[in-house]
C-alpha cells in the first residue's frame, strides 16, 4: 500500500502549483498513466506530483486504481481535490494507508537533500546530556521562548533537565520521561517540537501517534514483525528514531494504545533501550521521551497502570491559554512562517504583511492552539496569494 493521499483545497491549488514550480516540481494528472499503464513507471518521484482527482469521473475506480498504483515509483506523492475525499477514502481504501489534508504551510520546509536510496539514514542524535553549561542556558532560553503560557511547566522543565544531566552522568538515570495531560490543542505536542528545535534538530521529530496502535498486532507494527512474518521488518518506532537527529521521542495519544504496548514502554523506561522483534537495540541513554494524552487528571490513574505511572519522571496537566498568550503565539507563528517562506522560495515578503495577518486573527474566537494554528495558516496563505498575484 502507498503511504498516504493528500487532499487539497481547490481554492489554493493554483498557489500551491506555483510554489511547487519554484522548487522545480511539476503537478501532473494521473490521466496519462490510466491511458497507458507504462507511463506510471516513468514518473520522476522527486520532481513530479500526481493529481488523481480525475479518477472520480471514471467507472471502476477501485479496479483501475489497484492496477495502476503499484506501477508508480515507491516515493511518488499523490494529491487530490478534497471534494472527492469521501469517495476516495472508500474506493481507495486498499491503495492508501492514510488520508490526510494537504498542509501548504508545511510544504514551505523544503527538503534539499532528498533520500534517493531506500536505506535508513544513520544520524547522530543531539542529546540534552551532551550540551555544555553555556549551551544549556541557550537551550532553556530558546525553549521558553517557543512555549506560550504554561509558566509552571517551563520552570519545572528547566529543573528537570538540570537534575537529569547530573544523575545521567552518575549512571542512575538513563531516560527522562514526561507525561503531559490536557484537552486537545492546549500545547502538549508543542513541548516536543520546541525541544527538538531548541536542540537544533534539522531532520523530522521522532513522533508516533498511538491513536493508530490499538489493535492486537500493534506491537509488530511499532517494533517490527518477527522473522518469518509478513510485514515491516523494522517497525515505525525504529524508523522514526533512526530518521531523527535529536535524542527525543514524542508518543502522542498514549492512552489509546493497549496493555502490550504499555508493558513495552515500561521496559524501555526501566532499561533505557528499545528492542526490536529481531532483538536489535537502540540505546536511549540521554533521550527525552514525551508522552501526551487527552485524558483528565482523574482518569490518569484509571487508564495507566501504577507500575508505568511510577516510571514517569514528570506528570503535568495543561490548560487553555490566556488571550495574551494566544496573541504571542500568533505573532511567533506568523514570523516563523514568513521566514520559512522567504527561505524556501528565495523571496522577500513585505514587512507589513506580518502585522496585516496578525490583525486579521481574532484570538478570542479560538479556544485551543490547534484551531488557532489552522486559522494562522489559512490567513497567511490568503494574504500571500494576494501578494504573489499582484507581483506577477
Amino acid at each position: 500500500m502507498i503511504d498516504k493521499l493528500l487532499f487539497y483545497n481547490k481554492n489554493y491549488f493554483d498557489f500551491y502549483k506555483r510554489l511547487k514550480a519554484k522548487e522545480g516540481i511539476k503537478i501532473i494528472s494521473i490521466t496519462d498513466s490510466l491511458r497507458n499503464f507504462d507511463n506510471a513507471s516513468e514518473i520522476n518521484e522527486y520532481y513530479q506530483i500526481i493529481d488523481i482527482s480525475s479518477l472520480a469521473h471514471i467507472n471502476g475506480i477501485q479496479y483501475n486504481s489497484e492496477s495502476v498504483f503499484p506501477l508508480f515509483p515507491q516515493k511518488t506523492k499523490f494529491i487530490a481535490d478534497n471534494n472527492f475525499k469521501k469517495l476516495f477514502e472508500y474506493e481507495l481504501r486498499f491503495c492508501f494507508e492514510e488520508f490526510k489534508e494537504l498542509d501548504i504551510v508545511d510544504e514551505f520546509e523544503v527538503i534539499d537533500d532528498q533520500e534517493i536510496s531506500g536505506k535508513l539514514k544513520k544520524l547522530e542524535h543531539k542529546k540534552i546530556i551532551d550540551l555544555s553549561n553555556d549551551e544549556i542556558s541557550d537551550f532553556t532560553k530558546s525553549f521558553a521562548e517557543k512555549i506560550y503560557g504554561h509558566d509552571k511547566f517551563k520552570a519545572d522543565f528547566e529543573e528537570l533537565i538540570r537534575n537529569f544531566r547530573v544523575f545521567n552522568k552518575l549512571g542512575e538515570h538513563k531516560v527522562l520521561s514526561i507525561f503531559l495531560m490536557g484537552d486537545s490543542g492546549v500545547g502538549k505536542t508543542e513541548v516536543a517540537r520546541a525541544i527538538h528545535k531548541s536542540l537544533k534538530g534539522k531532520e523530522k521529530l521522532a513522533k508516533v501517534n498511538f491513536g493508530n496502535y490499538s489493535s492486537d498486532n500493534s506491537l509488530n507494527s511499532l517494533i517490527g514483525s518477527p522473522r518469518g512474518y509478513i510485514g515491516s521488518d523494522t517497525g515505525e518506532l525504529f524508523i522514526r528514531v533512526n530518521d531523527s537527529d535529536t535524542g527525543l521521542i514524542l508518543i502522542d495519544e498514549f492512552e489509546k494504545s493497549n496493555a502490550t504496548l504499555f508493558n513495552y514502554f515500561l521496559d524501555v523506561l526501566e532499561n533505557g533501550k528499545m528492542r526490536s522483534s529481531l532483538s536489535e537495540d537502540i540505546d536511549l541513554n540521554g533521550f527525552i521521551i514525551i508522552f501526551t494524552s487527552n485524558i483528565s487528571k482523574e482518569d490518569f490513574p484509571k487508564r495507566i497502570s501504577p507500575e508505568l505511572r511510577s516510571r514517569f519522571d514528570y506528570k503535568g496537566f495543561f490548560t487553555l491559554l490566556s488571550v495574551k498568550d494566544k496573541k504571542k503565539f500568533v505573532e511567533f507563528r506568523v514570523t516563523d512562517i514568513i521566514k520559512k517562506f522567504n527561505r524556501g522560495y528565495s523571496t522577500e515578503l513585505p514587512k507589513e504583511i506580518h502585522n496585516i495577518i496578525c490583525n486579521q486573527i481574532k484570538v478570542e474566537q479560538f479556544e485551543n492552539m490547534r484551531e488557532l494554528n489552522k486559522i494562522i495558516k489559512d490567513t497567511f496563505v490568503k494574504n500571500v496569494m494576494i501578494y504573489t498575484a499582484e507581483g506577477e
